[in-house]
Formats: structure tokens, C-alpha cells, sequence
């Protein structure tokens, strides 16, 4: 399921391999999982939630 997807490492990356972060999927829904465990959990949103929550982590 998230190996056939294109993820997007954060722009608050250090923009090294090595690079403590977050990555990020969109598609008909939004994945979120550690770039340093690839293979590890993802949090799932839809893409509405998604947006609430960039929103929400914006206004602060």
C-alpha cells in the first residue's frame, strides 16, 4: 500500500538523508509516516482532516 505511493519529506527537514522528519503522501487520502522508518506505522487522514490540521498547525 505505501511503497506504490510518492512521499514528500517536510520542508522543516534538514534536507539531509539523515534527516529527523516527517513525509508525507496525498492522494484520496493523506499518509504520514517517519523518514526514518519507512517501513514502520502511518497515520492515515482524510484529505479534508488534513487540511484542518495544517490549518489548525498554521495559525500558531
Amino acid at each position: 500500500m505505501t511503497q506504490d505511493r510518492t512521499w514528500r519529506k517536510s520542508s522543516h527537514s534538514d534536507g539531509t538523508e539523515e534527516g529527523e522528519c516527517v513525509e508525507v503522501s496525498l492522494s484520496h487520502d493523506a499518509l504520514v509516516r517517519d523518514s526514518k522508518n519507512a517501513s514502520g506505522d502511518v497515520l492515515a487522514f482524510s484529505v479534508p482532516a488534513w487540511q484542518s490540521l495544517l490549518r489548525s498547525l498554521g495559525s500558531r
